[in-house]
């Protein structure tokens, strides 16, 4: 598979349409699979963490989940062809999933709001099998014995980056029935309805992390983790 590095980062240079259909693919042969996230936070989180880094990189997909990661990438000129959003794959796989017995696990954001996404989700995918949630605040050892119970083959974990990274990989031997593991933020909120994503024109601009920040001025701390990304990526040619 044709991948690029970023700080030390491996990144598919698929297309979403063909990551889309090499991910279901491997789920209808059988085949498991961590789906990676990397945008600029989560490289510059886990930038001095080579455990962390192997840990990724060994996977068979990484996403680039991040405008940062296009720049850098058309900066070096590399190969990457698009930004591949964790929400909108997630969408993806669902909308392509009615297609197939696949049995969807929701876990993470705070109460009851996984239980509205997945309202919202049979409204727009009627025949997606979502079969359990979970909310965030549970006990982590009672969200994997509801997930084992509920013999889901593709689960969604939105509790935030790096927890939600560090529950999949701590847990994914022990969940034996998940094909496709999945990390996917704040997306449960968003699908629900209880926020807001930014306007479709800042969405094809790369101007979703600008909405978040009005929206949540309090994000400005996680964003100095972007200016540090671009002092490394961009001015160090890195």
């Amino acid at each position: 598979m044709d991948k690029e590095q970023i700080l030390g980062f491996d990144v598919c240079t698929y297309s979403k349409k063909e990551l889309l259909s090499n991910i279901v693919k491997d789920y209808l042969n059988g085949e498991k699979n961590f789906v990676v996230n990397i945008n600029p936070e989560i490289i510059m989180t886990n930038y001095k963490n080579n455990k962390i880094k192997s840990e990724f990189n060994k996977q068979k997909y990484q996403i680039p989940d991040g405008s940062g990661v296009i720049l850098a990438s058309k900066r070096k000129k590399g190969k990457l062809k698009e930004r591949i959003t964790g929400i909108d794959l997630m969408l993806k796989i669902c909308e392509t999933m009615q297609e197939y017995p696949a049995k969807i696990f929701l876990y993470g954001s705070k109460k009851d709001i996984a239980n509205k996404a997945k309202e919202e989700l049979n409204i727009m995918y009627p025949k997606v099998n979502i079969v359990e949630t979970c909310d965030g605040y549970c006990d982590e050892s009672i969200a994997i014995e509801k997930i084992n119970k509920s013999h889901a083959d593709i689960l969604f974990v939105g509790l935030g980056s790096p927890k939600q990274e560090k529950f999949i990989m701590e847990n994914k031997d022990k969940l034996k029935s998940i094909k496709i593991f999945m990390p996917i933020g704040g997306s449960l909120d968003v699908i629900s309805k209880t926020k807001k994503r930014a306007p479709k024109w800042m969405q094809k601009n790369n101007l979703e992390w600008l909405y978040r920040l009005i929206k949540e001025p309090k994000r400005i701390f996680r964003q100095c983790k972007l200016f540090k990304f671009i002092w490394l990526v961009i001015i160090n040619k890195k």
